[in-house]
């Protein structure tokens, strides 16, 4: 229970850190994917990241009328997956750089995901 405690302090408290971490880790990787989602009435596109050691995943999600979400998902002790999900202010969305956003805005609109150099989105 005290890790779960802890992703959720620092998901609500500190989203800019894991926003930073998610943008280092990307922009790191030869290439990025950015995937097309949807779910119910509601459509984003979506970085994402993995922990396995940790057995976590965090992401980037751009959705409709350029709102940023924060997800963090991780199994608890009773193996069930946690998705929490934080809107972000327009200070952490400044510390996404401006080719990830293009690459987002772009996958958003055409409803199909890409593969881009990672040197493309640290831009």
């Amino acid at each position: 229970m005290g890790a779960n405690k802890n992703y959720e302090e620092q998901v609500k408290r500190n989203p800019g850190a894991l926003v930073q971490k998610i943008v280092k880790e990307v922009a790191g990787q030869p290439s990025v994917e950015v995937h097309f989602e949807d779910e119910d009435d509601e459509q984003w596109a979506v970085v994402k990241v993995h922990n396995y050691k940790e057995d976590t995943e965090m992401s980037l999600r751009l959705l409709s009328e350029s709102r940023w979400v924060l997800h963090f998902g991780y199994y608890d002790d009773e193996d069930e997956f946690i998705e929490l999900l934080q809107p972000l202010a327009q200070a952490e969305i400044d510390l996404i750089p401006k080719g990830l956003q293009k690459v987002m805005l772009k996958v958003l609109v055409s409803e199909e995901g890409l593969r881009v150099p990672g040197k493309i989105v640290s831009g």
